[in-house]
């Protein structure tokens, strides 16, 4: 029998990173950080190329991925342009001239063991108008364009709201460049020419690239955005197309100007045009723009012609346009490869998850990482848990497009009749019937995200939680009103974001 240290050597050696960006370069920061010079990691990636680079907004567990890098806060927003995000505004997304506000964080302070939204819903029942937003500490800050760090202090009502971050994702995929550089990791510049396959197996052995050098490996991560080079164009692991769900199916994106210098808003805005939805993302440096559309309701041209004519400020850079289709790989891992961002598959990013997906995907990898065996369970185990996480963004950002009312343009009223997931509706059907969300297992989206949507879209339950009216004690339109107060004083003491900002991390160039 063979004991622990007797075995051969089968670790891996060599991870070679197809592609570059920010999939490839939070992959080499996050596996180089981890291998602490255990492996070599070479990652390919060509000027010639490019990168995406529009999706440029965040969700709270990034902080947790520069954390674990040991990277500084306030280096990394001035050294990406970065700002504050409190959340995400949605306007014309129910009905037209409608908004509401996805926070970061919980909505007041639970003072019961009935969750807050059941009084808030009994109050409004009896006839107060007070939007549902309106208990979250972080929309006090954000319509104030004011920001803090949260408190540590539990019973603070500063202590329950979250943030995340807008930045410049070209700078940022440099950011990690250097951090991963300065720790090892080998950049090649050039096109990959060839993706070579061992006989016995299909398994990645090399990648060729355009100039003749040869990039050997024991284990492939495909960073090569919508192309999936190695995942698909090597290995055809296959693609589920969730079109009829998510029918937009382009986008075209253009920075402009400050419309107020003066003002930096700590949150992202999401406005629903005829044909799809327009971002508005504040830098430090200027605002990032974009249109998602549906090609069936509208041209390129008039895309374009669209985002222009609603951009705040003078613009500053040519329309460009990406077109994609929505869905996942059948298969992430196969053999030796394992596809990370836009290789893995594409999600709109109306809830800012483009660069969580990344992260998610980079942390599972390591948490499962192989031998050179490559178990084949170890592979079933990280398609099974990424699918899952797919499907369970994909239900949250469907829930945006059918939950509307209006009747204005064809892509909304396609939408508002649709059939949606079972997984999907079954957590509608619950809310409807009481007012509870649900969730099966861990999902990204917790019970306040669900809440701020499907009530920001007046998805209303037919009657509260029963417990509300057995806790006959509780003082709810007292306790509610004090919530209200607090949050709003706490707010007015914070500093505007644009002088948080230039006081912690302003950018330098």
């Amino acid at each position: 029998m063979e004991r622990v240290g007797e075995t051969s050597d089968r670790r891996i050696r060599r991870v070679v990173i197809a592609g570059g960006g920010s999939a490839g370069w939070m992959t080499a920061a996050a596996l180089v950080n981890a291998f602490r010079g255990g492996a070599r990691i070479d990652l390919v990636e060509s000027e010639e190329i490019g990168i995406v680079g529009v999706g440029e907004a965040t969700i709270p567990p990034i902080k947790i991925f520069n954390q674990s890098l040991g990277i500084d806060e306030n280096a990394f927003l001035a050294a990406t342009q970065g700002t504050f995000k409190l959340g995400i505004e949605f306007v014309d997304w129910t009905r037209l001239r409608h908004r509401y506000f996805h926070p970061f964080g919980q909505f007041g302070a639970d003072f019961d063991v009935v969750p807050l939204h059941h009084y808030w819903l009994k109050l409004r029942n009896l006839g107060d108008a007070t939007p549902f937003e309106e208990y979250s500490m972080a929309w006090a800050a954000a319509k104030r364009a004011r920001f803090d760090r949260p408190a540590q202090d539990r019973r603070r009502i500063q202590s329950t709201f979250d943030y995340a971050y807008h930045f410049d994702a070209s700078l940022y995929a440099r950011y990690l460049r250097a951090y991963s550089e300065a720790r090892g990791v080998v950049r090649h510049e050039g096109r990959i020419n060839e993706i070579l396959r061992s006989g016995e197996g299909g398994f990645l052995t090399a990648l060729r690239l355009d100039d003749g050098r040869l990039i050997e490996g024991d284990f492939f991560i495909d960073c090569t955005g919508f192309r999936g080079l190695l995942i698909e164009g090597a290995l055809q692991s296959g693609y589920d197309d969730w079109t009829d769900w998510l029918p937009c199916d382009r986008a075209v994106a253009m920075p402009c100007a400050h419309e107020d210098p003066g003002r930096l808003d700590p949150f992202t805005r999401s406005t629903a045009r005829k044909a799809g939805w327009q971002w508005r993302i504040p830098l430090q440096h200027r605002v990032g723009n974009g249109y998602v559309y549906c090609s069936a309701y509208i041209s390129d041209d008039e895309a374009a012609g669209t985002l222009r004519a609603n951009l705040e400020g003078p613009a500053l850079g040519e329309p460009r346009f990406l077109r994609f289709t929505t869905g996942k790989r059948k298969k992430f891992w196969n053999r030796n490869c394992v596809a990370i961002g836009l290789a893995a598959g594409f999600l709109e990013p109306l809830e800012s998850t483009a660069i969580h997906l990344i992260q998610a995907g980079v942390t599972r990898l390591l948490a499962l990482f192989p031998d050179r065996d490559f178990a084949p369970i170890v592979a079933e185990e990280y398609n099974r848990a990424t699918a899952l996480e797919y499907e369970r963004v994909r239900d949250f950002i469907i829930l945006h497009y059918h939950a509307n009312h209006r009747d204005d343009a064809p892509l909304w009223r396609q939408c508002a009749g649709m059939s949606i997931p079972q997984t999907l509706q079954y957590k509608l059907d619950h809310f409807r019937s009481f007012g509870r969300p649900v969730a099966t297992g861990f999902e990204l989206f917790q019970n306040p995200s669900w809440l701020a949507v499907m009530i920001g879209q007046e998805i209303m339950p037919e009657r509260c939680d029963p417990l509300v009216d057995l806790r006959a004690r509780e003082d709810a339109a007292r306790l509610m009103a004090g919530l209200l107060r607090v949050s709003a004083e706490a707010a007015e003491a914070m500093p505007t974001h644009r002088t948080f900002i230039a006081a912690n991390c302003p950018a330098s160039q």
